[in-house]
Order: C-alpha cells, then sequence, then structure tokens
C-alpha cells in the first residue's frame, strides 16, 4: 500500500509540472497569437488561438486526472 501511495503522490507532482508547464506554453502561444493578430496574419493567428483552445483542454484533463488520484 507504501509504494502506490508514493506512486499516487509522485503522479500528481508529475501532473501538476505538466499543467504549470501547459499554463507557460498557453501564455507564450497566446502573445504571439496576439502579435500575428495585430500584423494582419489572421490565419496563422487563428490556428493559433485553436492551439490555445487545445492546451487549455489539455490543461483540464489534467486537472480531472489528479483529482481522481487524490480521491
Amino acid at each position: 500500500m507504501e509504494n502506490n501511495d508514493h506512486k499516487r503522490e509522485q503522479g500528481i507532482a508529475e501532473i501538476s509540472s505538466a499543467g504549470f508547464q501547459i499554463d507557460d506554453l498557453i501564455s507564450r502561444v497566446v502573445t504571439v497569437a496576439k502579435d500575428m493578430e495585430a500584423s494582419a496574419f489572421e490565419s496563422c493567428a487563428h490556428e493559433l488561438f485553436e492551439v490555445e483552445r487545445a492546451l487549455i483542454s489539455a490543461n483540464r484533463r489534467l486537472r480531472r486526472a489528479a483529482a481522481d488520484l487524490r480521491e
């Protein structure tokens, strides 16, 4: 049982770390997307905003996975 607790805590820590990295990626992608949008590269901006939405969705799923481990 102790090994399972360790694996659970390790999993939560890894998921949390990945979430913070995704948050950083979201911020960076949005910055570039806004810059592209302001520079009349709407197609590129649109694609980047789609990437932002996908990253937000991925982060939500990571939070659900971490919540499952905490139960």
